[in-house]
C-alpha cells in the first residue's frame, strides 16, 4: 500500500497513526486511573471484622495480663536468684571457715571453744535456714513464671481457634471482593470493546481514522492488561473456559468473514473485466500489483512475464496498449507512463 502512496501522504499517515498513538495512550492512563481507583469502592477488610469479638477480647485481655504478671514475675525471680546465690555462697564460706575452724580446734584440744563451736554451729544454722528460704521463695517464683506462661500460652490457644475461623471467613469475603471488582471492571471494559468493534466494522477507514484507532488501542489495552489478568481462576477452569468460549467467537467470527470474502470474489468474478476494475480502487490495486498479486483474486501471477496480460486465475486484464502510443501499460494506470495520455475507458488489448 505504502508504495502507491504519494510522499507527502506516507508522511501524513505516519503523523495520523503517531496521532492515533498518543491518542490511545492518553485513553490508556485515564483507563488506568480510572481501574486503579476502582477497589476504593470496597471497604478495607481486617481479621478482626469476622472473629468472634465477645470471645475473643476476654482471651485477649488474658494474654495482656498472663505477659505482664509474667514479666514482673521474671523481674521478681532475677531478684530472688541473686538473692539465693549471694546466701549460697555466704553459706559455702561459712561452712569452709566452720570446718578450718573445727580443725583448728581439734588440734588444740581446748574445751573453753565450746561456746564458741555453739555459737558458729547457730551462725551456720542461720545461713542454711536464710538459704533454704530464698530456695523455696525462688521455687515459689519459678512457679508463679510457669502459671504466667501456660496461661497466657492456653489463652493464644484459643485466641488462635477463633483467628482460624475468622480467617478463612475473610479470605472467602476477599475472594467475595476480588469478584465483585472484577465484575465492576468488566462491566467498564465491556462497553469498551463494544464500541471498538463498532469503530473497527464502521469507523476505521473513516475521516477521523486516527481517533477510531486510538479507541480501539485503548480498548484492547484495557482488555488484556486491566481485564484478563484479574480474571478469577477457580482451579483454572473459568480461565480455559473463557479461552475456548473467546476462541470459539473469534473462530467463528473468522469463518463467517472468510466465506463472505470467498462469496464476494466468486461474485465478482463473474462481473466484466471493465467493471470489476472500475470496482476497484487505484490504491489498492497498485498495492496488490506491488506484491506481485492478482488485484482482483489476490492469487500470485508472474508480473515479469511481459507475456501476461490478463490474470490466469480470474481472467482479469493486467495490462493493455495506450491507445495513442500504443506502449504496453498497466490496466489501473490512470496515465501513459510513455507520452502521459489519459489511460482510456475501454483501453485496447495488445
Amino acid at each position: 500500500m505504502s508504495k502507491s502512496l504519494r510522499l507527502s501522504e506516507k508522511w501524513f499517515r505516519r503523523g495520523l497513526w503517531l496521532v492515533a498513538l498518543v491518542f490511545a495512550s492518553f485513553l490508556i492512563g485515564l483507563g488506568g486511573t480510572v481501574v486503579g481507583d476502582l477497589p476504593q469502592v470496597e471497604r478495607a477488610l481486617q481479621l478482626d471484622d469476622f472473629i468472634d469479638r465477645p470471645a475473643a477480647e476476654p482471651l485477649r485481655s488474658a494474654i495482656k495480663a498472663s505477659e505482664q504478671a509474667e514479666l514482673e514475675a521474671s523481674r521478681e525471680l532475677d531478684q530472688i536468684q541473686l538473692q539465693a546465690n549471694a546466701a549460697r555462697q555466704a553459706s559455702a564460706n561459712a561452712r569452709e571457715t566452720f570446718g578450718n575452724w573445727i580443725a583448728t580446734r581439734r588440734a588444740t584440744a581446748q574445751p573453753d571453744q565450746d561456746p564458741e563451736l555453739i555459737s558458729r554451729t547457730r551462725a551456720l544454722d542461720a545461713l542454711k535456714q536464710k538459704e533454704d528460704e530464698l530456695q523455696r521463695k525462688l521455687d515459689a517464683q519459678r512457679q508463679i513464671v510457669l502459671d504466667a506462661r501456660q496461661s497466657e500460652q492456653r489463652a493464644r490457644e484459643s485466641l488462635a481457634v477463633l483467628e482460624r475461623a475468622a480467617q478463612e471467613k475473610l479470605e472467602a469475603e476477599y475472594r467475595r471482593v476480588e469478584l465483585r471488582v472484577f465484575g465492576y471492571r468488566l462491566a467498564l471494559t465491556l462497553p469498551l470493546l463494544v464500541i471498538a468493534g463498532w469503530l473497527f466494522v464502521k469507523k476505521r477507514k473513516s475521516t477521523y481514522w486516527p481517533f477510531a484507532w486510538g479507541f480501539i488501542l485503548f480498548a484492547l489495552f484495557a482488555f488484556f492488561v486491566e481485564l484478563v489478568p484479574y480474571l478469577p481462576s477457580y482451579g483454572g477452569y473459568v480461565r480455559y473456559v473463557v479461552g475456548i468460549v473467546v476462541t470459539v467467537l473469534v473462530g467463528r467470527y473468522a469463518i463467517l468473514a472468510l466465506n463472505r470474502y470467498l462469496a464476494r470474489q466468486k461474485a465478482a468474478e463473474q462481473q466484466p473485466d471493465p467493471v470489476r476494475r472500475q470496482e476497484l480502487s487505484y490504491d489498492t490495486a497498485l498495492a496488490r500489483l506491488a506484491k506481485n498479486v492478482c488485484p482482483g483474486c489476490e492469487r500470485p501471477v508472474d508480473l515479469k512475464n511481459t507475456e501476461i496480460d490478463f490474470c490466469p486465475h480470474c481472467g482479469i486484464g493486467l495490462y493493455d496498449h495506450c491507445g495513442h502510443c500504443s506502449t504496453r501499460k498497466s490496466a489501473f494506470s490512470k496515465f501513459c507512463h510513455a507520452c502521459g495520455t489519459a489511460a482510456s475507458a475501454a483501453p485496447q488489448p495488445g
